[in-house]
Parts: structure tokens; C-alpha cells; sequence
């Protein structure tokens, strides 16, 4: 494993036991492996296991594999260990508890006493597919004796983080220059106990020094409700690039919905995985043609600030695959 180096570039990929990898998986995967080994830096391997309604302990080891036989490599991982240890997130809870009592004593936090549904029906928006409801602030103010009281008393409760109308601007390394609006206060600490993916995605960036992440374009709307929480908790802040999301014919995001689009159905079905990387790299822009090739010959060059923006997606037909 090469040595850790504040002026080597770390980059990373979190995917979650929860399913097979499947071509969405492998194009994200493949960039932030190219992005960090294009300047010789070091690739992170993460599983991000807090779903525990739908984490199968059966794909933690399929999606090393599945991985490795497309051709990618990591320097940490929870197969070979590393200075930042342990790399599956339901092994770092203590951490996470860390992080939440500093928030929660500095009084950047408040418990939230509404429902799921309580927070749609006061939103009254509509909201983007996947994103989080914009909360109206209900519990914010709530009476400090009333609060005391429904904590006492067992009440079911999340904790929000106090945003206080601010915006984080940021540039984005594929999308330029990026500043939504005001994202609300957000879940840190769900009602069931667990570190909500905004604080915990953030803690363990910030342990494993995590100086660039390559995500799905459908986490851009997250981005700042993450540097907030890296300027709470005092830590540096990653840059971050944005890579669009492979699309179905019928121009809904890749998923086993469409069939024969994970890397173990691909490779049960005789493709290669060279083949399964040539046809990314044509869809991203990164080859004219689509040829067999290692993800290492893509290598040379390569900077996500090339990589062209489709925020609406990139169509990929399986069935070209074969």
C-alpha cells in the first residue's frame, strides 16, 4: 500500500451492500478510480452499510469482486485494511456519536419530533426524485420545557441541524460553479438511532482525508448540506465532482428494473469486462469508439474537468453490451 501523503491525491468510492453493482455503479466507479490514479493518488474502497432494512451481508464481498474483475484497484479497503480503519460504516458508529455530541453540546442541533409525513405535508412543494423535503422549521422554536418533557417521556425524535439560511457556493470540478438555495435544516440523527448519510458520509471523508469525492449527479443537492456540517465540525472540505447518471432506454436511472445491467449478470452472460469498459468510456466521452480496454489505458490525461456535464443523463441500452 503506497504511503499516505497530504500531497497525494485521495479519492474514493462508497457504494452500499445493498444490491448487486450494476453499469451505474461501475461508470461512477471507474471515474473516481481514473481521477485519483491519473495523477498517481491513492483510491479508497468504502462500504456504506446504515441501511439495515436492505444491507445483505452477501454483496459486501461481491462488490470487491465484482470490482477486481473490471479492472480497478484500491490501496484501502476492508480487504486490506489501512491507516484509517475500519472501512465499513456500521464498524465506525463510535465515531459518528463522536461527531453528534460535539454538534448537539455546541447547540448546532435540535430534536424534531415530526414524521416523514408531518415534513411533506408542511413542505407542500413538490420535490425532485430522491431529494429530501425542505422542512418549514416546525420544531426549531419549540418551548425548551416542552422539549425536555417529550424527551423524557420517550417521545420518537430525529436531530436537525441548524442551517440559518445560509447557502454554501462551491465549484464543482464536472458541473462549475454551483450555489441552490438554502437547503433547510437537515437530518443529522434519525429516530432510529442512526447517523443520518449527511453526517456520516461527512465524518468518515474527513477521518479517511478524502481530499476529492466523484459522485452520481443525484447527489449534488446534497453538497451543501455537507459543507456546512465540514465547517461545524472544523474539518477541510473535499472538492467535489458531480458525473452523470447512466439512463435506461425508457431515460429512468440504471437499476436491475431494466435486467442484465449488473457486472455479475454481464459476466455470467460472456462480456468481458475490457468490453463493459469500452462502452462507458464512449458513452462518457472518453473514447470516440467503443473498443475493448483496460480501465489503466484510460488513464493518461484524464481530468474530470473534461468529462462532459449531463445533468439529464447519458442513455445506455444494455442490449448494445452485447
Amino acid at each position: 500500500m503506497a504511503a499516505e501523503s497530504r500531497n497525494v491525491p485521495r479519492g474514493r468510492f462508497a457504494p452500499s451492500p445493498t444490491g448487486e453493482l450494476h453499469l451505474g455503479h461501475a461508470s461512477t466507479a471507474l471515474l473516481a478510480w481514473l481521477s485519483v490514479r491519473a495523477r498517481g493518488g491513492q483510491f479508497v474502497l468504502r462500504l456504506e452499510d446504515l441501511d439495515r432494512a436492505r444491507v445483505r451481508p452477501s454483496f459486501y464481498d461481491r462488490i470487491l469482486d465484482d470490482l477486481a474483475w473490471l479492472g480497478l484497484d484500491w490501496d484501502e479497503a476492508p480487504d486490506r485494511g489501512g491507516p484509517h480503519a475500519p472501512y465499513v460504516q456500521s464498524l465506525r458508529l463510535a465515531s459518528y456519536r463522536s461527531a453528534f455530541d460535539r454538534l448537539r453540546s455546541e447547540g448546532r442541533l435540535y430534536p424534531c419530533f415530526c414524521s416523514r409525513a408531518d415534513v411533506a405535508a408542511a413542505a407542500g412543494a413538490p420535490q425532485a426524485p430522491g431529494d429530501e423535503a425542505h422542512y418549514p422549521g416546525t420544531c426549531r422554536n419549540l418551548d425548551t420545557d416542552d422539549v425536555r418533557r417529550r424527551l423524557a417521556s420517550g417521545g420518537r425524535h430525529a436531530w436537525r441541524f441548524r442551517v440559518d439560511g445560509r447557502a454554501p457556493r462551491f465549484v464543482d470540478r464536472v458541473r462549475g460553479p454551483w450555489g441552490g438555495s438554502e437547503p433547510g435544516d437537515f437530518v443529522v440523527w434519525r429516530s432510529d438511532e442512526v447517523p443520518a448519510y449527511q453526517l456520516a458520509v461527512v465524518v468518515d471523508d474527513a477521518a479517511m482525508r478524502i481530499g476529492e469525492v466523484v459522485r452520481g449527479d443525484d447527489l449534488l443537492a446534497s453538497t451543501p448540506r455537507q459543507l456546512l456540517l465540514y465547517e461545524a465540525l472544523a474539518a477541510e472540505p473535499p472538492v467535489f465532482g458531480h458525473v452523470p447518471l447512466l439512463l435506461g432506454t425508457d431515460r429512468v436511472r440504471l437499476s436491475k428494473r431494466h435486467g442484465g445491467v449488473t457486472l455479475a449478470e454481464l459476466k455470467r452472460g460472456g462480456l468481458s469486462a475490457a468490453s463493459i469498459v469500452g462502452r462507458l468510456a464512449e458513452r462518457l466521452g472518453l473514447r470516440p469508439v467503443a473498443e475493448p480496454t483496460a480501465p489503466g489505458a484510460l488513464a493518461d490525461g484524464f481530468a474530470l474537468e473534461c468529462l462532459r456535464p449531463a445533468p439529464e443523463g447519458i442513455v445506455l441500452d444494455p442490449k448494445e453490451l452485447h
